[in-house]
């Protein structure tokens, strides 16, 4: 299945600069690649040439688990099997393990570290060294011990970067001298491993096994990854600030040969994506400039037509003034720029002249397609934009990807079973419960139960779509791509099947304009998963002859919390404090996600509040840059 990134807009040209340069913000030498995939592959091949390097002596490599990895033992794995590797002569050691803790359970680290990866290669069974999480209480001090002993001096450690900056299982309040012992799991790092037991706190370890600081710190290389925007501020924190226990990973700066390798969007908060201007020599485009002064006006609490040719010089933007100055000219390009962006109109308003708006004025009525990954990302995300597309008369049609049945509380299951018994319909509470409680951690969902819950969340997003007048029999579409269809937080590979349901919902409804998802930097998430399958979808039928997808335009939209950058946005749509109150009651028809989501995240603050807060800050921005004022907007990217 095809990769997909999101367009380049400008940037630092490297090639120009000095390497010393181009990392003079970084305590660890930091590597951008576009995707997590292309970085796995490149640390893959180091790790095969270092343990080719040894020839027969041992080569002692330590490894983590968790969703970083992933790719790169994907990609190992390819490797071996192309015969370019051999683990013969390689002694893997893993850097955690849950506590206490069977290794035949699903989620050890022991069984997900075989199942990933060892059981794939030709490694000897002895040469596996994997904290035992069954070790009795009495005995864990004087195993930790031995255990902290085997795993020093590694060859290579190899390990992914937690959204807190942890390492292991090295949480805030870690010292560098800590070495291989139990730690108390934190609550917000045991939320954190929650998703990998079906959301069930109870059920979520609240110990572990952990290599040390100090321990790590004496392998002779350090590989350091981070994937995804939800490790951009840890990546900041360790890469760029000085050592801090709030962020352990930060430590790993004293050592003399470790590298970081992470994605477009893990790096998004470094210095030379933020402002690399001040690394070197940058190609201009239009949405470059626009970034760069949006920046600027931000770091001298200005709007864009205040800046004077002061504030540019005192904020290393000579080179834009030398290459498109004036400043007062590119002030006000800027500013017309950004403005052209905002439209009531996202749908095109017919019979106008939309040489200077973001969408044509025609056909009208437009036929419209919005990719919701789950049965709530569509309001979440795009809630006032979709009730406008509907109450200006286009044929509004929202597609439910996957049927986000994982993310039902077992509790609003047994509320449902229980209405239908007191209206009159049969008594099945009793034996739904006892499918529940029949349910071991970690291990995929009964089916029948995942069916109960897949319809609930058809039932809020068929809801929430008739609460501002969309047709839910005739324009409301339920995909369930089956790669989504596995029963637990690990889904199956995308495949062409999952292509094919998109396809035919394409062919059938032949859009004017698509919105879908734009999270393409998230290497594991569903939303990344369904947008590529769609983009991928649409290119098989433009390379069959389907020409007429050549004038439909994608949009790209964000999650409930994050948003695209000024920098990037081809179109915002304003909201009216009416639209905000009509979006969140559509929000609000998804109750089961409401207040006992399984899979909330870090952020305490409801979906509603999320998506609200992030549109009120967008205009908010707006208005600091010197637009006009609104409640909320929210905005897009235009990727064809």
């Amino acid at each position: 299945m095809k990769h997909f990134t999101l367009p380049k807009e400008g940037g630092l040209i490297e090639t120009d600069i000095p390497s010393d340069i181009l990392h003079s913000y970084e305590k660890i030498r930091t590597e951008i690649y576009d995707q997590s995939t292309t970085a796995s592959e490149v640390i893959a091949d180091t790790i095969i040439d270092a343990i080719n390097a040894s020839k027969e002596k041992t080569f002692k490599l330590g490894l983590s688990t968790g969703v970083t990895p992933v790719s790169l033992y994907k990609w190992l794995t390819r490797k071996y099997q192309e015969g370019k590797v051999s683990f013969k002569n390689v002694e893997v050691y893993s850097i955690d393990e849950y506590y206490p803790y069977g290794k035949g359970e699903p989620q050890s680290r022991n069984n997900i570290l075989h199942n990933s990866l060892l059981n794939a290669v030709d490694i000897k069974e002895e040469n596996i060294h994997i904290p035992d999480g069954s070790v009795p209480g009495d005995k864990i001090s004087a195993y930790c011990e031995e255990y902290d002993r085997m795993a020093r001096n590694l060859d290579m450690l190899v390990i992914g970067m937690g959204e807190a900056g942890q390492v292991g299982f090295n949480e805030a309040g870690t010292t560098p001298s800590s070495r291989t012992r139990t730690v108390l799991l934190s609550y917000q790092s045991r939320k954190r491993q929650g998703k990998n037991f079906n959301g069930d706190f109870k059920h979520t370890p609240s110990e572990a096994i952990t290599v040390g600081i100090d321990t790590m710190m004496s392998a002779k290389k350090i590989i350091l990854m981070a994937w995804g925007e939800d490790k951009a501020n840890a990546v900041k924190q360790v890469v760029e600030h000085k050592a801090d226990s709030d962020f352990p990973a930060s430590f790993l700066q004293n050592h003399k040969d470790i590298t970081c390798y992470v994605d477009e969007t893990a790096a998004s908060l470094l210095t030379r994506v933020v402002s690399p201007w001040l690394v070197g020599p940058c190609e201009w485009t239009r949405k470059f400039i626009r970034k760069a002064v949006v920046w600027l006006c931000q770091e001298v609490h200005k709007p864009i037509l205040k800046l004077t040719q002061k504030d540019y010089l005192e904020h290393s933007l000579g080179e834009l003034l030398d290459k498109f100055g004036p400043y007062d000219k590119i002030n006000i390009e800027v500013f017309n720029d950004l403005q052209h962006t905002i439209t009531g109109w996202p749908g095109g308003k017919p019979n106008a002249d939309d040489s200077q708006r973001p969408v044509a004025a025609t056909p009208y009525p437009k036929t419209v397609l919005i990719f919701s990954p789950h049965p709530d990302d569509d309001v979440i995300s795009m809630g006032g934009t979709f009730i406008r597309l509907v109450h200006q008369g286009h044929n509004v049609h929202v597609a439910y990807e996957t049927s986000g049945d994982l993310a039902v509380h077992d509790d609003v299951v047994l509320q449902h079973m229980d209405a239908a018994h007191q209206l009159g319909f049969a008594d099945e509470f009793d034996r739904i419960k006892a499918i529940i409680d029949s349910k071991k951690p970690g291990e995929p969902e009964p089916k029948e139960l995942l069916a109960i819950k897949g319809a609930i969340r058809r039932s809020e997003a068929r809801g929430a779509d008739r609460s501002f007048g969309l047709n839910d029999n005739t324009n409301v579409h339920f995909l369930d791509l089956p790669f989504y269809e596995s029963g637990g937080v690990k889904k199956l590979p995308r495949t062409q099947a999952d292509l094919d349901i998109i396809k035919a919902l394409i062919m059938k409804l032949r859009p004017n304009q698509i919105f879908m998802a734009g999270d393409l930097a998230d290497p594991h998430g569903t939303h990344r998963v369904c947008t590529e399958a769609a983009l991928e979808a649409i290119e098989q039928l433009k390379a069959e002859g389907e020409d007429w997808l050549n004038e439909t335009h994608i949009w790209l939209y964000r999650g409930a919390w994050m948003e695209w950058e000024l920098g990037r946005v081809d179109m915002a749509v304003p909201l009216s404090p009416d639209e905000v109150v009509e979006k969140r009651h559509a929000i609000f028809r998804h109750l089961s996600q409401k207040d006992i989501v399984p899979f909330p995240g870090d952020d305490p603050r409801e979906f509603w509040q999320r998506a609200e807060d992030r549109t009120q800050n967008t205009a908010r921005l707006y208005d600091e840059l010197g637009m006009a004022e609104y409640q909320a907007i929210e905005v897009f990217l235009k990727l064809y």
